[in-house]
């Protein structure tokens, strides 16, 4: 299952990097005659209420669907980081602050304090990775801080402090690269995640705006239309839900690799 989590994951990025060529009509270009025709050989999606070629829509989806999940994740994992080590090695009263911010954030469910942010600051791209951002680090946080918490005690932390290490040289040459494996599985599913937020919070018309080609958005826009244009939503629906198992997959298996025993069990 790793391996097809990672030929998943692999080509939505081949085909989110080459949609600009490879697309066989512009996205936004309409056909009002041809409205809601089904899949066929000139178009193997079909066409959505407008008459825009679905397939086309699909592969452009799938770049701002990879943009938010990178981009949310590489925000949240730097934050997270960071302020996991600093609460995880000093301890104390920035550990109590850093714990309780953790805790605040926790008590609200996470697409709902989203969709709060986003209807404060107005729906954009850039308001979905802010929301998603500022609610995402927590995971990576309280995660880095139990590994900090057990990596400071190591003998070999230890001696590096008694030969008068600096703290930054601890951190970043001895106790965060413990952590990186479990990062990187927290990162793969955090990709899932992101993508199916950004597109819950798109459905609901508070992500990407039309005519931009996302896959919340034409789901939104296939809802009226499940009885005589089915297409519509079949097509980005199933493009979200194999997207989202590929990361699965690939974090299953990676958290599987970093625990042998895990597996075996």
């Amino acid at each position: 299952m790793t391996r097809v989590g990672a030929a998943i994951v692999l080509l939505a990025v081949v085909a989110a990097l080459s949609a600009p060529w490879v697309v066989p009509y512009d996205p936004a270009s309409q056909q009002l005659s041809l409205r809601l025709e089904r899949p066929s050989v000139h178009h193997p999606f079909g066409l959505d209420e407008l008459g825009r070629d679905i397939f086309s829509r699909v592969l452009a989806g799938a770049r701002i669907s990879l943009l938010v999940g990178i981009t949310v994740v590489g925000i949240s994992t730097l934050v997270g980081v960071f302020l996991g080590a600093v609460a995880g090695y000093f301890g104390g009263w920035i550990d109590d602050l850093i714990s309780r911010g953790i805790d605040v954030l926790l008590a609200f469910p996470g697409i709902l304090l989203a969709i709060a942010l986003v209807a404060v600051l107005g729906p954009s791209l850039t308001n979905v990775v802010l929301a998603l951002s500022v609610i995402g680090w927590v995971g990576y946080a309280r995660l880095v801080r139990g590994q900090v918490l057990r990596a400071r005690e190591f003998e070999f932390v230890q001696a590096a402090r008694a030969l008068g290490a600096s703290t930054a040289r601890i951190l970043l040459r001895h106790i965060l690269p413990t952590t990186m494996p479990a990062v990187m599985v927290q990162a793969s599913l955090g990709m899932a995640g992101a993508i199916l937020a950004e597109a819950a919070l798109s459905f609901l018309g508070l992500g990407v705006q039309p005519p931009a080609p996302s896959w919340g958005t034409m789901l939104n826009g296939g809802r009226l239309h499940l009885l005589d244009a089915p297409h519509l939503t079949i097509f980005p629906g199933a493009a979200i839900a194999v997207l989202v198992l590929g990361f699965n997959f690939l974090g299953d298996g990676l958290r599987d690799a970093i625990d042998p025993k895990r597996y075996r069990a």
